[in-house]
């Protein structure tokens, strides 16, 4: 896997969650680097975070083809995304 940008993929989390953290150093690990907004500090990430998420600000969420996950375990994530 590149260090780049991993294409398609996207992570809407905020400081201080830990399972924000926890996802973002096993991204980090596998050598992934997804596209991150911060939904404290971007409304329209926050917003696109309660439309795939019932109205809550679940972090985190991720977007992986087009489709939203919330709070997807870590190991399973890494796993799909490096046989892809």
């Amino acid at each position: 896997m590149s260090e780049s940008t991993t294409e398609g993929l996207v992570v809407y989390w905020r400081p201080l969650c830990g399972f924000c953290q926890r996802l973002l150093e096993a991204l980090e690990a596998a050598g992934i680097r997804p596209e991150l907004h911060d939904i404290w500090e971007e409304p329209e990430a926050a917003e696109f975070v309660r439309s795939v998420n019932g109205g809550n600000e679940i972090v985190p969420t991720v977007v992986v083809g087009g489709t939203a996950y919330a709070n997807p375990p870590p190991d399973q994530l890494v796993a799909h995304l490096l046989q892809a």
